[in-house]
């Protein structure tokens, strides 16, 4: 085994869910490739199937390893140790990546690195700061992170630590679905294409929120049965004072009502058909063409309810986000994780946080959804403390942090 670091590279390898990824990432912060196999399949079906996730895992993971490498134009022989995603995340999917690094790690003998997938999200953020004076990756003081993604909505106290690892503490998780999950469950009711976090935050620019419409009352907390709490730290599911815990699946509720009571399912359908129609369902709402004409077939009343949901989602993150940094007395916030890449989020915490004088931080775009980057970043600090894992390691779907 090699544990004399030669050249500060490690193979970061992902395969949590849809997204099957490779990168070498030097000192935990240089990117010299981030490939990404993204499972288009998955859109036939409006979601993730975990059983064709699996199988296209085990399509992809040879190539995208192979074509990691190429891009950075290094070997094997250059790397210094391989990391690989533990969990959480679809067991058949960290299957595919945990047997391959293991396989790797004992043919190399290179040492293997379990990385849980939230704590790489964290480590996006953190490869963007790279100066010492940069709070949210060296202070002592603890930071406020938030990981919002199609699986996790989680809020976290990090404290570095003299090893240069982090702990974490849990302050706050959404009691039922993910912001991210919302997200595309809403998009699928009126009839987007998935994934739908994307595609409704581009039409949401074309709306105008009606912040009565889904107002913060309407979300409900699962443990308690309460159909309208205020959105603060008393509104958890706990009398816990420091718990900020989140809660969507009112919200999608109170969608799927409104769709009801103004009969806009046979609109609907004739969307979904036009946009199959006319190839748009598997286009990219970034494309400034793609989204141009999907707009002809959405109406004014559509588009506000698109806005009006992400408002109500963003306000949602934002205001247990900082309610829990003012509690805590964090000294910088981070948010991490896809849905970090809507532009409503972005702006509506860099606004908050310059408010309240609070540094904050998000990863770049490219960086914000799953991608073995952040997995080989999040193995750096483990690379230095050699901490590795046994060659007995196994999927954890169920993973915590903190």
């Amino acid at each position: 085994m090699n544990a004399t670091p030669n050249s500060g590279l490690i193979l970061g390898i992902e395969s949590s869910c849809d997204e099957t990824s490779a990168s070498i990432v030097r000192n935990g912060r240089e990117v010299l490739s981030n490939v990404v196999a993204s499972q288009l399949i998955h859109g036939n079906y409006g979601g993730v199937v975990p059983e064709l996730a699996s199988r296209e895992h085990l399509r992809n993971i040879l190539p995208v390893v192979h074509e990691a490498l190429s891009r950075a134009a290094v070997t094997y022989a250059d790397l210094d140790a391989i990391a690989v995603t533990e969990g959480p995340g679809l067991a058949g999917a960290l299957l595919v990546g945990i047997t391959f690094a293991k396989a790797l790690a004992l043919g190399t003998g290179l040492p293997l690195i379990a990385v849980n997938h939230l704590e790489g999200h964290i480590h996006a953020v953190l490869m963007e700061s790279t100066t010492p004076s940069e709070p949210w990756a060296l202070d002592p003081e603890p930071s406020l992170a938030l990981v919002v993604s199609g699986g996790h909505t989680h809020l976290y106290l990090a404290t570095p630590t003299p090893q240069g690892t982090y702990t974490y503490r849990n302050v706050g998780k959404t009691l039922d679905d993910a912001a991210g999950e919302a997200y595309d469950k809403v998009a699928k009711l009126l009839g987007l294409p998935y994934p739908g976090g994307p595609w409704m935050d581009a039409l949401a620019t074309h709306g105008t929120p009606d912040p009565a419409l889904f107002p913060f009352t309407q979300i409900k907390q699962k443990a308690t049965g309460n159909t309208a709490p205020k959105l603060s730290r008393e509104a958890t599911h706990t009398d816990d004072p420091t718990r900020f815990d989140l809660s969507f699946s009112g919200l999608k509720t109170a969608v799927r009502r409104y769709v009801e009571l103004h009969h806009l399912q046979p609109s609907i359908t004739a969307r979904e058909a036009a946009l199959r129609a006319e190839g748009l369902a598997t286009g990219k709402p970034s494309n400034p063409q793609t989204l141009t004409a999907a707009l002809t077939h959405f109406d004014a009343q559509t588009l506000n309810l698109i806005a009006s949901f992400q408002n109500a989602v963003v306000k949602n993150l934002a205001r247990q986000t900082f309610a829990a940094a003012a509690h805590f007395g964090a000294r910088a916030i981070s948010v991490s994780g896809g849905v970090s890449a809507n532009s409503q989020l972005r702006a509506t915490f860099t606004s908050m946080a310059a408010q309240a004088g609070l540094p904050i931080a998000f990863p770049q775009v490219a960086l914000s959804t799953d991608n073995a980057a952040m997995i080989a970043a999040a193995a750096w600090p483990k690379w230095q403390s050699q901490t590795f894992a046994p060659n007995t390691l196994e999927p954890t779907p169920q993973l915590r942090l903190g």
